[in-house]
C-alpha cells in the first residue's frame, strides 16, 4: 500500500489508514510518518508516538535543499508501515522520545554514515560517541551528502541559533503582522512564512512551522 505523505491531508489519511487497516503486530512499533531528517512518528501499542532520533542532527527543513534531501533519504530507509525497534535514551522538552531507531541497522548511525546528518556532539552521551564521530569522519572523507558542499553547510544547531537571534526590523515580525497557525490555513503557507522570517511559528526550533497543520 503506497501512501503519499507530502501533503497535510495525505499525512492525516496515512495515520488513519494505518490505525484501521494495516495488518500490524499489536506489540510491534511501526512507522507512521517522517517529519524531517531526524524526527519520525511511530505507532506503538496502538498510540502515535513522536520520536527524535538520538545523537544526530539533520539539516533543518529551511536549509534547502539539504533538509529536504535528509527527509527523503529517511523516508526511503523507513517507509510507512516499516517495523522498527527503539532504544529510548530520554524524553525531550517537547515530550518526544529521544531514541536510536533500528531497522536491520542503526538508522541514526546510517544517517551520519551517508552524510545526511551530523553527529550531535552536544548530545552524544547516550550513544557510542566514538562510533558516531568515526561515521561522520568517513562521510566527510568520502564527500557524501552534506559533505559534497564546498566549505560545508551551516550546522543545524548554528542555523537554529541564528534564526532565534535574528532581529526583525520593526521589532515584532516582518511587515508588522503576527500570524497564528490556525489562521494560516495550510502547512505549505506556514513554511513560506517561516522562510520570510516569522520564526515564532516554529515553536520548538526544529525548522518546521505549524506542525499541527500537517
Amino acid at each position: 500500500m503506497d501512501i503519499d505523505c507530502d501533503t497535510p491531508q495525505a499525512s492525516q489519511k496515512s495515520v488513519l489508514l494505518l490505525l484501521t487497516l494495516w495488518p500490524f503486530n499489536a506489540g510491534a512499533t511501526t512507522i507512521l510518518s517522517i517529519g524531517d531528517g531526524d524526527t519520525i512518528r511511530v505507532l506503538q501499542a496502538g498510540k502515535a508516538l513522536a520520536v527524535r532520533l538520538a545523537c544526530i542532527d539533520a539539516p533543518e527543513t529551511a536549509q534547502s535543499p539539504y533538509g529536504q534531501q535528509a527527509r527523503a533519504y529517511l523516508q526511503q530507509r523507513l517507509p510507512i508501515g516499516r517495523e522498527v525497534s527503539l532504544e529510548v535514551k530520554a524524553t525531550d522538552r517537547y515530550g518526544r522520545s529521544v531514541a536510536e531507531v533500528f531497522s536491520g541497522v542503526n538508522i541514526n548511525l546510517v544517517m551520519v554514515e551517508d552524510g545526511q546528518a551530523f553527529a550531535y556532539r552536544q548530545y552524544l552521551g547516550g550513544c557510542d560517541a566514538k562510533e558516531y564521530l568515526e561515521a561522520e569522519e568517513r562521510a566527510s572523507s568520502s564527500r557524501l551528502g552534506v559533505w559534497q558542499v564546498q566549505g560545508d553547510i551551516t550546522r543545524p544547531w548554528d542555523f537554529r541559533r541564528g534564526r532565534r537571534s535574528a532581529s526583525i526590523p520593526d521589532g515584532t515580525t516582518p511587515g508588522g503582522r503576527h500570524y497564528r497557525c490556525k489562521e494560516i490555513g495550510s502547512y505549505a503557507k506556514a513554511q513560506e512564512l517561516l522562510r520570510q522570517g516569522h520564526s515564532y511559528l516554529d515553536g520548538n526550533g526544529d525548522g518546521e512551522a505549524c506542525e499541527s497543520l500537517r
